[in-house]
């Protein structure tokens, strides 16, 4: 616990799930200054908006934070004549917000090398990568600069593949999390390991300091994390669903009223295995059957999500949570923070749960 504290030069052990899309300085910021890593999602950031974005996250906070970049794969899709053919069958969903199918763009995503570039550039005090192991120029181009970097695993491979890499900390994501499965050595489906099980194994089989992520929204969760040898927390559907997040009311709605029987791993919204609620959007693109590989699927579909969160639509937007959704109950990243403490060993305050 005290080795996570000193790494990233924070005060508790409490680290802001990245959300790509959804993150704002002002949740990043709170976490922050409440003592814990605020994290926030790059991804589709070009290199100007990275720049401006941790220039904005040292205005709002003298404390450390980290962000989070994707990893390409190898199999991303390119724009090809089949983006007319899966725009075309979304069709319905740009009707439903006013826009016309979307032309083919030059690209779906800026390279990563102009996102390393812009972040040597800004330097932030940690980064975070999901989809793959860093390269070794990466690493050691991060510690030249004064930068940590945190890996992200699905499976124990996964963990030792980054530990043996040289980052200086694993994410342990178990398969309860909201959002994207970001396993990279075997396909997500067969990557779908619980956090209770994940945990441990990790911890025994590599020697950094290891993040538990999935089902984790309340002091019980965080408890329960230490209990199986994590280092630290990453929560990030708890933080969601409060006022200082980039979401919507009706997202944030869903989080308090959704299940944990009521989420879904689905490819619906962006051609890669994700959990989130099976609103309306997700149920019409599975029964279509019309998936565009990532990030095709992800870019037609951000054109009419986008819109939809604008309008409040909820039943059209990406409504990503996590299986403890329903315990995210706190309305301020304060409250959602202090419920979080609580469950860490030691820490001020009321611990007993």
């Amino acid at each position: 616990m005290s080795d996570l504290r000193a790494l990233f030069g924070i005060e508790h052990p409490i680290v802001l799930g990245p959300f790509g899309g959804l993150s704002s300085v002002a949740l990043t910021a709170a976490v922050s200054e409440a003592g814990g890593l605020g994290g926030f999602g790059l991804y589709g950031f070009d290199g100007d908006r990275i720049r401006k974005t941790v220039a904005q996250l040292r205005e709002a906070t003298a404390r450390p934070f980290a962000v989070n970049i994707w990893l390409p794969t190898g199999d991303e899709a390119l724009p090809n004549p089949q983006h007319t053919v899966f725009a075309q069958a979304l069709q319905p969903f740009f009707e439903a917000v006013g826009l016309d199918v979307p032309a083919r763009p030059e690209r779906y995503l800026p390279p990563l090398d102009e996102q390393l570039d812009a972040i040597w550039d800004a330097a932030p005090p940690v980064l975070s990568v999901v989809f793959g192991v860093p390269s070794g120029e990466m690493i050691d181009e991060a510690r030249r600069r004064g930068i940590r970097v945190v890996g992200t695993a699905t499976t124990v491979a996964e963990a030792v593949a980054l530990a043996d890499a040289g980052v200086d900390a694993v994410v342990a994501t178990g398969l309860e999390a909201g959002g994207h499965r970001v396993s990279f050595l075997k396909p997500a489906e067969e990557s779908l390991v619980g956090t209770i099980a994940l945990v441990p194994q990790v911890v025994d089989a590599v020697q950094v300091p290891v993040i538990a992520a999935g089902g984790i929204a309340d002091r019980r969760g965080v408890a329960a994390a230490f209990a199986l040898g994590a280092s630290g927390v990453q929560v990030g559907t708890a933080f969601l669903a409060t006022a200082e997040s980039a979401t919507t009311d009706p997202h944030r709605d869903a989080i308090r009223a959704t299940a944990a029987e009521g989420t879904v791993l689905t490819r619906a919204m962006s051609g890669r295995l994700a959990r989130g609620a099976r609103n309306r959007a997700v149920r019409a693109i599975e029964a279509g059957g019309m998936i565009a590989p990532f990030p095709m699927q992800n870019w037609l579909t951000g054109r009419f999500r986008a819109v939809a969160n604008e309008q409040g639509l909820g039943e059209l937007q990406s409504l990503w949570m996590g299986q403890a959704a329903s315990l995210a109950q706190s309305r301020t990243a304060s409250e959602a923070f202090a419920e979080l403490l609580a469950g860490v060993p030691h820490a001020d305050g009321d611990t007993s749960g």
